[in-house]
Formats: C-alpha cells, structure tokens, sequence
C-alpha cells in the first residue's frame, strides 16, 4: 500500500491573480512561485466560493459552500468535518500557522482538525477594521469634529474644504513614523514561516498537514523593508507609506483624486506579495533540509483578491468582480509532471477533496465539492462551473443584522459569467473573452442559451442549499455564536449579585 502523502496549504490574503508572474504579471512578485509553477499544475481560472475571507474559507477548508448552512452563520459550523479533521483521523500530524485574522479563529470552528493551532490572535477578538469607516473621532475634540463636521456639510463647499483640512491635521499630528515594521498590523510571512519550520523539526518522518495564511497584501499596506529592497522600491519611506495608505482610505474624495497614488499604492501591495514568495521559497528550503519535500502535495492559492478602483471600488467588501473572485492556484505534486491544464473555472470547493485525493486519502462523503485529481492526473476537462457567492454590505460579519441582507451569487465559466443580485432583482451575463474587465454587460436579447444554462446551475445550487439548513450543524453553530453573548450577560449579572 502507497504512503499517504503530506499536505501544505497556502493561503494569501487579497492576492488577485493577476498580480502573479506565472499568471502573466510584469512585475517580478513571484519569482520563486514562478519556478515552482513550471512544475506544477497551475490553474487559469480558479475562482473562491465567496468573497471575502469569512465567505472563502468554508469552501477551502471543508468543501461547503458559504451559505449551506444559512446566511447568518459564520465560519465553520461545530466540528464540521473538514481538510484537518481527516488528516487527523488517518494519523497525521496537523498544525496552522496564521498571521492575526480575526475570522481564522478556533471561535470560528477553523480549530477543530488541528494539534497545532496559532492564530496570532489575541484571547480577546475584534473583527478587522473596516476600511470604509475612516478614521474614528473620540473624545472631547471627536465631539468638536463630528459638530464641526456636520456643520460644514451644510454649506455648499465648505464641506469639501474642512475634509482636506481634517486629513491634512491627522497627517500633522500623528506621530512620527520611525519603521514600517512599527506601523504594520499583521505578522509578517517570515514570521509565519520561522513559527512553521520550528514545528516541521518536531514531527519527525509523519506525514502531516500544514496550513499557513499569510497577511502580508492586506491593507493598510506596510511590506517589510527587505521586500521593497528585493522588489526594487527601497526608496519608500515610513512616513510616505502612512501618508499612501491614508490617502488610499479616504472616502470623502472621489476616484479621480485616489488615482493619484494609486500605483504607488499598488507598488505597496506587490512588494506583500513578493514577500510571502521569499517565505515560501525558505519552507520548500526546510522542507527539502528535512528530507520532507519529495513526499509533499503542495496547494497555493487565496481567499479572495483585491480592488483597485477598477470598478470604482477599494480592498474587498463583499463582492462578485472579478478581481475579486478570480485567485492564483498552484498545486504541486511529487512524481507528476505537468499536464495541460484545461481552461474551465475551477471552484475552490473543490480543493480540499483533491489535495485528500492526491495524498491517497478518501474525501469525507460530507464534502460538497468533487476531487479533481482523475482530471489533473490524465489533463482531461471538467465541465461544470464556478458557484461564488456572498451577502451585499456585509462589512462587519460580527454583526448578525448584516449577514441577513441580500444574496449575490455569480456562476462562472471559462468564457461567460453570470451575476445574479437578489436585492435589486437582477442579473448580468459577461462574456469575459470580449469584456475580461466585466464593464459591459451583455444585452438581455444577446446569450439567451448561456443565459438560461448559468440560471439553471444557480437555481440548482440554490435548491441544495435550503435542503441543508436548520440541520443539527446549524443549531450547534447557532449556540456557538450565542455563547459569548450568554457569556457577557451572566458576568453581567454576577457583577450585580456581588455589588
């Protein structure tokens, strides 16, 4: 009998795929990916399950779409069986490593399955800022803005001018920015990687699944000072870098004035990526110094991608766009060589059962996605499309009033894309070959069969999704997300009873 191979997952926070050399980018973000590409199975045109992390994640840890379970849970549902689960039950050595975002939590379910779980986070959770909100105005002197604020806003143009000024006295009186290291959020991938190479020494010759999630192209964007070295654009300065990402978060401007930096913005972005390149390129190091590597299935791919105005829009509240949705996907393979990859979308749902299937394991017969190693093994086609979909203005998922809003839902293939938005009761049909941009969509007389084939497949999934919900993983989560609450009000009521 064959010797189950291990796993490595990577996942990156907001990386588009067209950010990626292999996936034909200039900039030279990628170059040890770009190697490891040329032996692997890279695909063109993977697509996640939802948008962003908190709708991405199910599908890629435990092959469920986002909403199965109902719109108003988050994360995955109470020991919901998933990629480390099953490893663990076949004897495997399992351990993530993520660099601080609040929804890859064990709060969360993303625990369960794991020997190893650091998340980088503290006991106390707070979601991700929104970086629609701005900047927040407290005390004394937020009360004098906020009145200053309101007042100005009444009189035509004064409104525009106390905004500039207010940005321009945050820039003033902010501290000076001494490093980027100082300014930056989220663990760094170094970081990450040195957290995995200390646990890869321990486990000895076990096979083992390893998970690491890397921050480092989230906004605000902070690249540690040997990215830019190494990505050509030393000459960022702290200070520069606090000014970008400022500028970049402001709201009260319209899209022609952010353009102004945009590429400056996006050079900070890249040099993330190039960063997490470097720190895969030192794992595959330790891995080979271990005498691991020849034994691994390897997957690097992201939650979701980023925007940068092309729609108007920046970062990545919920939506369908294709920057967005559309997500580097390499998978490694020891013994394979490279076949040729079939141009269909391929659904993220569908990566946990073919990583299980390439390690010689079986795929739990609760995942909803199929493997896709028989197709990959022999370069044949797949036929179906991608399914992603989310809830509109779910920008605070901590909020259980904003995961019940609208569903959007779009159904991809190679060449055409459907949107369909339950709140404003339409729908748009792209044809990416002709609009890869998606800024026309196509008329209602024009596509009717592909219209009326992608409005099947999304019905279809729609149908299988009401039949799981109010299922006992449903009210188990449901209970979870209660129990902070319940928490906090028996304290609540503790502190009085001692008062």
């Amino acid at each position: 009998m064959a010797v189950p191979k291990s796993i490595i997952l990577i996942t990156v926070d907001c990386l588009r795929a067209d950010h990626c050399g292999f996936m034909g980018y200039p900039r030279p973000t990628t170059p040890f990916l770009d190697g490891l590409a040329r032996e692997s199975f890279a695909f063109p045109a993977a697509i996640v399950a939802g948008v962003p992390t908190y709708y991405s994640f199910p599908a890629i840890l435990a092959s469920r779409y986002p909403l199965a379970l109902g719109r108003d849970l988050l994360g995955l549902a109470v020991e919901e069986r998933n990629l480390a689960s099953t490893c663990k039950d076949n004897g495997y050595a399992t351990a993530f490593f993520g660099a601080g975002n609040p929804y890859l939590s064990a709060r969360f379910g993303y625990d369960f399955g794991f020997d190893t779980f650091r998340d980088f986070l503290d006991d106390d959770l707070t979601p991700l800022s929104n970086p629609a909100r701005g900047v927040t105005k407290t005390g004394w002197a937020g009360k004098v803005n906020g009145t200053l604020a309101s007042l100005s806003h009444k009189i035509p143009g004064i409104g525009t001018a106390y905004d500039e000024l207010y940005f321009q006295y945050q820039r003033w009186a902010a501290p000076p920015a001494k490093s980027l290291d100082m300014l930056r959020r989220f663990p760094a991938a170094d970081v990450i990687v040195d957290q995995a190479r200390t646990w890869l020494a321990s486990i000895g010759e076990n096979p083992f699944l390893l998970w690491l999630h890397f921050m480092d192209p989230h906004s605000p964007y902070y690249p540690t000072e040997k990215a830019l070295e190494m990505f050509g654009a030393n000459g960022l300065t702290a200070s520069r870098a606090r000014y970008l990402n400022g500028f970049w978060n402001r709201f009260d401007i319209g899209s022609q004035r952010l353009r102004r930096h945009r590429e400056e913005v996006i050079e900070m972005y890249d040099a993330g990526i190039r960063w997490v390149d470097a720190q895969i390129a030192r794992l595959v190091e330790a891995l080979r110094r271990f005498k691991l590597w020849e034994n691994c299935v390897l997957a690097f791919t992201a939650d979701h991608g980023e925007e940068f105005l092309e729609h108007g829009r920046r970062y990545h509240a919920p939506s369908l766009v294709e920057e967005l949705i559309h997500v580097p996907l390499v998978v490694r393979v020891p013994g394979m060589k490279k076949q040729l990859m079939p141009g269909g979308a391929f659904s993220l749902l569908h990566l946990a059962p073919t990583l299980l299937d390439a390690a010689g394991l079986s795929v739990p017969a609760e995942f909803q996605g199929q493997s896709h190693w028989k197709h990959l093994r022999e370069g044949t086609a797949w036929g179906e499309p991608a399914i992603s979909e989310c809830i509109a203005g779910c920008t605070n998922p901590f909020s259980p009033e904003q995961r019940r809003g609208a569903r959007l839902i779009a159904v991809r293939e190679a060449r055409y894309k459907l949107t369909l938005n339950f709140a404003t009761q339409t729908d748009c049909l792209f044809d990416l070959d002709a609009d890869p941009q998606e800024h026309a969509p196509l008329p209602s007389s024009t596509g009717k069969q592909e219209r009326r084939r992608l409005l099947e497949f999304a019905l279809a999934h729609l149908r299988k999704s009401a039949s799981r919900q109010s299922s006992p993983a449903y009210l188990r989560t449901q209970l979870r997300e209660m129990r902070p609450n319940l928490t906090a009000a028996a304290r609540a009521t503790s502190q009085r009873a001692v008062g």
